[in-house]
């Protein structure tokens, strides 16, 4: 199964536009589709504030939104043109599509491409964030770094892989893009063979993929060990599960996916 119908989410792209560009590659990769949306809560302002504004402050929030929308499609539609396909690509707004969240909308595409959310708070209302789609849309999501800069799409794929539900279902939604990748391997942390890892070895092999097994000692966090590994190892792409743990306490203390997803130098593809 090929990638045919690619979401490109608003996060704030920046200058280079790293996301967005690496969701270009993966669609003339597989001759596909690209549909770029934001999302459009209320602001920080509105929510901090929200019936003390008067009308003439709500008329101007929604003047400035609508030229940051504006300017948001502009940009999207510049990058579809640089592509040479702009008839394969479209840009929603959220608010006007009568959708209730990024999350819901994303459900019918094949992945989420986008980077970590903007901290501008002018921007903040308008962001996706990859940790709230890989939750709750049932898609998989391709976490780009914001400098990340290629030609190309990666080569050698790194599989942090624990044995667990949210990691099971990574494998199964990467696996098309396993199948084409020339290097592949396999990362377990701790002190010896996860059971089963020799049954998930046979099933890349049985889908035509020759992976190596890396185990290793967990150093410091799990998710700086993944990372160190996937340095170390010149890994240019790591394909792992999200929140097998609550959010809630991600958000509290942090955990493996935030750490990843936040810190890797290389694009991460998630699924819960």
């Amino acid at each position: 199964m090929s990638l045919k119908n690619i979401l490109a989410a608003y996060s704030g792209w920046t200058k280079t536009g790293s996301a967005l560009r690496h969701a270009i590659r993966i669609a003339e990769h597989n001759d596909a589709w690209i549909t770029g949306i934001v999302s459009h809560g209320p602001s920080t302002i509105e929510k901090q504030y929200g019936a003390r504004l008067n009308s003439v402050v709500r008329t101007e929030l929604r003047r400035l939104d609508a030229e940051r929308l504006a300017e948001i499609q502009a940009r999207f539609d510049t990058v579809m043109t640089e592509f040479g396909k702009p008839e394969r690509a479209e840009f929603v707004d959220l608010k006007a599509a009568g959708v209730a969240d990024v999350s819901t909308y994303a459900r019918v595409f094949d992945l989420v491409v986008l980077t970590n959310p903007t901290e501008r708070p002018e921007d903040a209302h308008l962001a996706a964030s990859p940790d709230k789609i890989a939750l709750q849309s049932g898609r998989p999501v391709l976490i780009v770094p914001e400098d990340f800069e290629s030609t190309k799409l990666s080569d050698h794929a790194l599989i942090a892989w624990d044995g667990k539900r949210s990691a099971a279902r990574a494998l199964g939604d990467a696996m098309p893009v396993l199948e084409e990748k020339p290097k592949v391997t396999v990362l377990t942390i701790g002190k010896t063979e996860l059971p089963g890892t020799d049954r998930l070895m046979t099933n890349l092999e049985r889908h035509g993929i020759r992976a190596d097994l890396q185990v290793r000692p967990r150093k410091t966090g799990t998710g700086q060990t993944i990372l160190a590994a996937a340095e170390d190892l010149s890994a240019e792409i790591i394909i792992m599960g999200a929140f097998e743990h609550s959010k809630f306490a991600h958000d509290l203390v942090g955990g493996v996916t935030t750490d990843v997803m936040k810190l890797a130098k290389v694009p991460v593809f998630m699924s819960h």
